[in-house]
């Protein structure tokens, strides 16, 4: 099971130097609470919709302690309140109002997912016959599923001025779930008048686990991203490799790309210009 706090948290890993992390919604609630409430959501995923009383004589609670944690999972959209349906014919007064788990309740669960991507990428790779014709396969459905995912960012690109394409595209990932910013890079020291660079800091990736056996998908978000913003990007650190937060550089308009990477950040296979990506790619067979 997947922890109702880490969805509460939105996944806060250490982060890479320079990158700011976004607000989130989550509490500071004392550990204690937070287990309690974990064992509310979780009587409701296991039981169904469920009223107040019905979770405190379940959980050993009280119906005021219940309410809190409830009003907490509401507030972060994992339940809603509605009214109890009723079979048969109905008594006197209002019927009961019962609690159920949102989709982003439910999905705060664990969920298999993402073994079901990665049997489907390994069978693409596998039906194109394995070795590198299977990874150029993956490749081109990454580079295909990017690209759709691209489109729906375009018009809020081409609606912002070019020094705004970054904020842009950082605003458009936030509302898919990535939690981005953007960190304005100052000029080196060599060349003060230069215009600042930036880096693209996305805080959560829904698809890191997969990433992590498919490289191929930070590769084509890479591609993407640099189509999107029209310049030549480079990505300086990944989740899927291990880092704290996935960190792209994006350099200002007619600026080279920036050799230059933030401390103990590792570039990953195939974003750096001088490497080629498919030598450093992991065996899929």
């Amino acid at each position: 099971m997947k922890n109702i706090r880490e969805h509460e948290a939105q996944h806060r890993e250490p982060d890479a130097p320079g990158c700011a992390v976004p607000a989130t919604a989550a509490e500071a609630l004392p550990e204690g609470h937070r287990a309690t409430r974990d064992r509310v959501a979780r009587s409701i995923l296991d039981h169904g919709p469920s009223s107040a009383a019905d979770l405190a004589n379940r959980l050993g609670l009280t119906p005021a302690a219940v309410r809190r944690h409830l009003d907490g999972l509401a507030a972060a959209g994992l339940v809603d309140a509605r009214e109890q349906r009723v079979y048969g014919s109905r008594g006197r007064g209002r019927p009961a109002k019962v609690f159920a788990l949102t989709d982003s309740g439910r999905s705060a669960f664990y969920q298999a997912y993402d073994q079901l991507a990665a049997d489907a990428l390994r069978w693409i790779s596998e039906t194109a016959g394995g070795g590198s014709a299977g990874e150029e396969a993956v490749a081109a459905f990454a580079r295909a599923r990017l690209a759709r995912q691209g489109e729906r960012y375009q018009d809020a690109l081409e609606a912002a001025g070019a020094e705004q394409r970054a904020e842009a595209l950082a605003e458009a990932l936030s509302a898919d779930g990535y939690a981005a910013t953007v960190r304005r890079v100052p000029p080196a020291a060599a060349a003060p008048a230069a215009p600042a660079g930036a880096q693209l800091c996305q805080h959560h990736c829904p698809v890191a686990h997969i990433a992590e056996q498919f490289p191929q998908l930070c590769e084509a978000e890479t591609e993407v991203f640099s189509q999107l913003l029209g310049t030549h990007v480079q990505r300086l650190a990944t989740i899927a490799h291990g880092d704290g937060v996935c960190t792209t550089y994006v350099p200002a308009s007619g600026a080279a790309p920036s050799p230059v990477r933030a401390p103990g950040a590792v570039p990953t296979a195939g974003t750096s210009p001088i490497e080629n990506g498919s030598s450093a790619r992991r065996n899929l067979a």
